[in-house]
């Protein structure tokens, strides 16, 4: 990952969180033939692996586990491998357009990783007759041959978690999809991301900075299989799907709350004893420079929401509500007198919107404003104090 290790390590956070939602700490290791464990009779298995201690850990993992002696197979296929050597690597990942690919490997070899990282991992032998898990078998080598292993991600309706959930619905003729499809989720996209990063402060920020309205709509309960954890909840729930449960690694870290907390105290608190601990230690000059500084950093930030709005393919970062805050207009309060009087008022009347949409049920930027405010009406101060003396 040479290419970000010059960041700061808030932001390396949220470019790996993006990148590595549900993805595994290793490279995919050739497809060989298993030795003589596979049982007669082929078996499948679904493999979940729990959250880990590091950030690009915090959504789990999953797998699909196929037992069978016949084909040689005593394998782990997922669908979570990317390249950093593919062609435009990070141009396609800023343009929303990374290519992920499916590949297996040995299950032992690929459980002793998981252990090694302090991992959960839980399997359930699914209840599919021979002739469903030869072809679902068939399947997933299909998927791991190079012609076909590539496949383009979305971080919440097409990455390695639903590839898992299709091949087992396939192999079920679509029983899966037709139990879940009308079901409502528990959680929707933004409510599952924020219960398993709301512990890492800058992690979570940075994410509900980003993601925009597309992630709070209503899903299904198939929808919400993105995360490998409701997968397995839901396969767990469809009458006599899970012929045996199996635990090959316990999980000893804390497992994450199953909905998420009221967490805007602590940015609200933050910003406030940042902005109060530069009032007291800076000088004039430095608190204007500052203030200078701040604006330009929310006017570039608001530009980049714009262009991941209407210049990638990142659809969930569209109709971001907080533009309010993190405003390109703050640029042209620098730009001269002139600008400056006729972008006041509009970045006024944004923060004020802003700050009445966060207070209204059902909406998710209480969190980004409370974070954001205290330092935009800081700046604000600062420089409107400055321009009065002057």
């Amino acid at each position: 990952m040479f290419w970000i290790e010059g960041f700061p390590a808030a932001v390396r956070r949220c470019v790996l969180a993006c990148l590595l939602l549900s993805v595994p700490a290793w490279g995919a290791m050739p497809l060989q033939a298993a030795e003589s464990t596979a049982p007669d009779e082929p078996e499948v298995w679904l493999v979940t692996y729990g959250p880990g201690e590091i950030y690009w850990q915090r959504f789990g993992h999953n797998a699909i586990w196929v037992r069978d002696a016949r084909l040689g197979l005593d394998h782990t296929f997922n669908f979570g491998f990317f390249d950093f050597e593919q062609e435009r690597f990070f141009l396609r990942f800023l343009l929303g357009r990374m290519l992920y690919f499916a590949a297996a490997q040995r299950a032992g070899d690929e459980f002793a990783q998981y252990v090694a990282e302090n991992r959960g991992i839980r399997a359930q032998r699914l209840a599919l007759d021979p002739a469903q898990a030869s072809g679902l078998a068939r399947h997933l080598l299909r998927a791991v041959q190079p012609e076909n292993r590539d496949y383009l991600y979305h971080y919440y309706d097409d990455n390695c978690s639903t590839r898992v959930r299709d091949a087992l619905d396939a192999a079920l003729g679509g029983a899966l999809k037709a139990a879940t499809a009308s079901e409502p989720a528990r959680l929707d996209w933004r409510g599952h991301t924020r219960r398993l990063t709301q512990t890492d402060f800058w992690l979570y920020l940075g994410l509900e900075t980003v993601l925009g309205w597309p992630v709070d709509r209503p899903i299904s309960r198939w929808d919400e299989m993105f995360i490998p954890g409701v997968l397995a909840e839901v396969v767990a729930e469809q009458d006599g799907l899970v012929l045996e449960k199996r635990v090959i690694h316990p999980a000893t870290l804390e497992p994450p709350p199953p909905t998420p907390g009221s967490v805007w105290p602590r940015y609200l608190l933050a910003s406030a004893a940042l902005l109060a601990l530069l009032a007291l230690a800076g000088r004039r000059w430095r608190l204007v420079g500052l203030a200078r500084a701040w604006l330009v950093l929310t006017g570039l930030a608001g530009l980049v929401q714009l262009f991941f709005w209407f210049g990638t393919d990142h659809a969930v970062a569209a109709w971001n509500a907080n533009l309010l805050l993190l405003n390109p207009l703050c640029l042209a309060l620098l730009a001269g007198k002139g600008a400056a009087r006729l972008a006041w008022p509009l970045v006024t009347v944004c923060g004020l919107v802003a700050v009445v949409q966060a207070m209204l049920p059902g909406q998710y930027t209480a969190d980004v404003v409370a974070a954001l405010l205290p330092l935009n009406l800081g700046a604000a101060w600062v420089l409107r104090a400055g321009a009065g003396r002057g």
